[in-house]
């Protein structure tokens, strides 16, 4: 069975950086697009960041220019750098596969929050 475990959220203010990371268990991840996704208080999930096994990355516009995708397959890790955050970024983070794990696994997330 496929899981997720995602680290690294926290406060932070206003055009501050935090790093994620997510590891995934019970398959390998060199073989997946894997993705971040984030989902606000009242709102869907969101797909926000995503890299191929070829590691080419795409981003929603509402976070390109200020977060960074990347993976380390050694690790069965992706990670997030996310810059200049704003407060619309508050919310809970998510990894996965895109598109998402046929079991529909989530993890249980890590939260962003962006507060002065």
């Amino acid at each position: 069975q496929v899981q997720f475990v995602e680290s690294g959220g926290g406060l932070v203010q206003p055009g501050g950086s935090l790093r994620l990371s997510c590891t995934m268990s019970g398959n390998i991840i060199r073989v997946y697009t894997m993705a971040w996704y984030r989902q606000a208080n009242g709102k869907q999930r969101e797909f926000i960041a995503a890299i191929t096994e070829g590691g080419i990355t795409n981003y929603v516009d509402s976070v390109k220019g200020r977060f960074t995708i990347s993976r380390d397959n050694a690790k069965n890790t992706v990670y997030l750098q996310m810059n200049r955050l704003k407060f619309e970024d508050t919310a809970v983070y998510y990894c996965n596969t895109r598109p998402v794990n046929t079991a529909g696994s989530w993890g249980q997330g890590t939260q962003v929050t962006v507060a002065s």
